[in-house]
């Protein structure tokens, strides 16, 4: 099963794991999560100095810029990308790799990073059941090419989202994962012209929930899970859960 794949009922996902109540991107949030029932967890890849792919959001943590590093230096409630899926086992995990371009950012052109990506997925036995989402166009073609199984979806923020999705479309990428306030029936018309799936985020509110279900998008990412479970579960006709 691909992860966020198109599916009669909208998966919902927690964007970080559920980060309300614990630290984001932590074992603890990740438990969090599956205790609330979700159908799948978003989380963010990236590398030390010494090479061990971590969890984490931003390119620094404790003022310790990760790329810079060792693993040993980072605080010790940051895991590495194997605890994460380990402790992520029964569902969906899309893993976001954090490869940009800016100046407290660190950019891989080489396609190593995405390669270890890919090895420590396989190696964890979660190839089935994980999915890899970038914003960087390149990094995501790259997946692709090493391997042409795994879902493969384009993060999207402040590009032509029709143009986007045909790049997508001939990349041969399984979803595009749009900011939902750029979507509308329109988007999602065309994503199925093109055989992709739509993956929203960050939505957190009743009423943009409420569109994006009405939209039939294939899965949202949410900071608040419970809220969207339950919005999914009242609004869908077939409900929610597996």
């Amino acid at each position: 099963m691909h992860a966020c794949q198109t599916r009669r009922v909208i998966d919902v996902f927690a964007h970080r794991g559920l980060h309300i109540s614990e630290r984001e991107n932590t074992l603890a949030a990740f438990r969090a999560a599956l205790a609330l029932g979700v159908d799948g967890v978003e989380l963010d890849v990236r590398r030390t100095r010494d090479g061990v792919l971590v969890v984490h959001h931003d390119p620094t943590v404790d003022s310790l810029a990760i790329a810079q590093n060792t693993r040993s230096a980072l605080p010790h409630y940051v895991p590495t990308l194997v605890e994460a899926l380990e402790s992520l086992e029964d569902v969906a995990v899309n893993v976001e790799i954090k490869n940009a371009r800016g100046a407290s950012e660190s950019y891989d052109e080489t396609g190593d990073l995405a390669r270890q990506v890919l090895e420590t997925i396989g190696e964890v036995g979660s190839s089935q059941r994980v999915g890899i989402s970038c914003f960087d166009l390149a990094t995501c073609a790259y997946v692709r090419s090493l391997n042409r199984e795994m879902s493969v979806a384009w993060l999207l923020w402040d590009v032509a989202l029709g143009d986007a999705m045909v790049q997508a479309h001939v990349l041969g990428f399984n979803a595009v994962n749009p900011h939902f306030s750029t979507v509308d029936a329109d988007v999602l018309e065309r994503a199925r012209e093109l055989e992709l799936d739509v993956n929203v985020w960050t939505v957190n509110r009743v009423e943009d929930l409420e569109r994006m279900v009405a939209l039939n998008v294939a899965c949202i990412i949410t900071d608040d899970p419970a809220l969207a479970r339950e919005v999914v579960t009242r609004s869908s006709p077939t409900g929610t859960g597996r």
